[in-house]
């Protein structure tokens, strides 16, 4: 395994496991809290951006690990019904993120996005110092939408716009620092594409958002502000790269990524890339990462990757009556307390033989 790709493992540990940091949650169901001097004293490895993003800047610090906590959640969301599901599981995940294999790349992918995601977040809501909203003076006007009656209206920059390029760099400086240091590895390569693809599908896909303005409902001046992506929608663009990926080998000069296979086109920046063939994940193996799906709930009529068949890897399944509680019969009382009674439901499972 690489040195950068040692330490970025190591950094992803302590971001991506609350096992492994201290005092970070509150009690449960409350936000996530970071505490960025407990992140900054694990990665003693850390060196150069990152460690000057640690000592000058540890409020970024807590929004990196808020937007990698983000990442993991989706990336378990979207993976959901798969054979492989995001498994934070720290000795299995962590053989995942040594392979060079689809999943780690969406793994890359997400988490950059997250990072960057948050941190855009964060300066819309006016919790760091260094940024706040998108400077907006010198942005052309935004384009009516079709069909809106607003053509020709006046409008101006206004609200609070994302500052997604403030975003984008810090995720830049945080998530690159240590394969930039091997950019002529062809692993490193390979993360540093991955990244910058996570980053896209939240910049790329900016929406404008306008609000009217004037007498009687009429639209005499409209306000725009640019917003991020919903992180969702983020996630399900970066599945269908998942879906597509391009399996890469490395060029003779040690610096460029050539596609495997004929006349196939060469991967653009928001393509997702790996170099290794991934295992089935049938089977639970430590070397490989896989869990397995052995007693995983499976779709016995489905026919897509949650189906019974694809899911259990041709082993078959076996049904089972499961009693699960859930809150019911629920009033409102004022003020302010929701009560519910505790009913019994009778639920059918399939699950993986």
């Amino acid at each position: 395994m690489l040195p950068s790709s040692r330490t970025q493992l190591g950094l992803f540990f302590i971001l991506l496991c609350p096992a492994n940091i201290i005092g970070l949650w509150w009690a449960v169901g409350s936000p996530l809290v970071m505490d960025p001097n407990s992140i900054c004293r694990k990665t003693k490895r850390l060196a150069g951006k990152q460690a000057e993003l640690c000592q000058l800047e540890p409020e970024i610090v807590q929004e990196v690990a808020k937007g990698t906590k983000l990442g993991v959640r989706e990336c378990q969301y979207q993976f959901r019904f798969r054979r492989w599901n995001c498994t934070s599981h720290s000795k299995y995940f962590g053989k995942i993120l040594q392979q060079d294999i689809r999943e780690t790349a969406f793994v890359y992918a997400i988490t950059a996005a997250g990072v960057s995601h948050a941190i855009t977040q964060a300066c819309s809501m006016g919790e760091l110092l260094q940024c706040g909203c998108e400077l907006t003076r010198s942005r052309a006007p935004p384009s009516p939408t079709a069909g809106s009656g607003t053509e020709g209206t006046a409008w101006e920059w206004g609200g609070c716009g994302d500052d997604v390029q403030f975003g984008y760099e810090k995720s830049q400086q945080f998530m690159d620092a240590k394969s930039k240091k091997g950019k002529n590895d062809i692993r490193a390569l390979i993360d540093l594409h991955n990244n910058e693809a996570g980053r896209l599908a939240v910049r790329s896909y900016m929406r404008t958002e306008c609000k009217c303005h004037g007498l009687s409902g009429s639209c005499t001046l409209r306000t725009c502000w640019r917003k991020m992506p919903h992180f969702r929608e983020v996630g399900d663009r970066l599945l269908e790269r998942f879906n597509g990926a391009f399996k890469v080998m490395g060029g003779n000069d040690g610096k460029t990524l050539i596609p495997v296979g004929d006349n196939i086109k060469p991967p653009d920046k928001q393509d997702l890339i790996y170099s290794a063939d991934s295992p089935d994940f049938c089977s639970a193996n430590r070397k490989t990462g896989s869990l397995g799906t052995r007693g995983r709930v499976c779709n016995s009529t489905a026919m897509d990757t949650s189906g019974c068949d694809l899911l259990c890897c041709g082993r078959g399944h076996r049904d089972e009556t499961v009693v699960l509680e859930e809150n019911c019969l629920c009033r409102f009382h004022w003020c302010c307390v929701v009560q519910c009674r505790k009913c019994s439901v009778r639920q059918e499972l399939s699950l993986c033989v």
